[in-house]
């Protein structure tokens, strides 16, 4: 049984990590691999309202809600499932991942990231639209990419009636840091 399995040997849910905090991520360099797959990372999105893109507590940062941004431009507005494809939000949740890199890059550093704990992405969706899981797999494969092993995370892809400012992905993480 690998250590990523959500059962240990004991039945238990939550086993142990072969990572922890401090070590180094399984021999990956997340600037090298990001240079690798040919991705400049994008400098932080300021906020859309009152609050910050991202906050470190203990060995954690939790990252604010991160929209499909570029060069401050929303790359699309819509509802999936209507003006929106899902193959075109799923390209939308890889950039909303994105712009969380160079969230915890600009609070930390990738080289200090441990493991994607948890992902949050949300879809805005048309009505009867339901795939919502493989839209956000636009994100949790960037991280998979990048982190190798470390980037494996648990994850919610929900299906919202609107979100701010019609977008059609906002992606939320929460990465354990050394």
């Amino acid at each position: 049984m690998s250590v990523d399995d959500p059962m240990s040997p004991s039945g238990q849910a939550g086993a142990e990590r072969a990572t922890t905090a401090g070590e180094p991520v399984a021999g990956v360099d997340p600037y090298a691999r990001l240079a690798e797959l040919g991705i400049t990372l994008p400098e932080v999105v300021p906020p859309v309202a009152s609050y910050v893109p991202a906050v470190r507590t203990g060995s954690h940062v939790y990252v604010s809600g991160q929209l499909p941004m570029a060069d401050g431009v929303l790359l699309a507005t819509g509802k999936v499932g209507a003006e929106v494809s899902a193959e075109e939000a799923k390209a939308l949740a890889r950039r909303c991942a994105l712009n969380v890199l160079a969230a915890v890059d600009a609070l930390v550093g990738l080289d200090r990231v441990v493991k994607v704990v948890k992902v949050v992405g949300f879809v805005a969706s048309a009505e009867g639209f339901t795939d919502q899981p493989s839209v956000v797999n636009g994100a949790s494969e960037l991280f998979g990419e990048v982190f190798g092993e470390a980037g494996r995370h648990a994850r919610s892809a929900v299906g919202v009636g609107e979100l701010p400012r019609n977008t059609p992905v906002e992606v939320e993480a929460i990465v354990e840091v050394s």
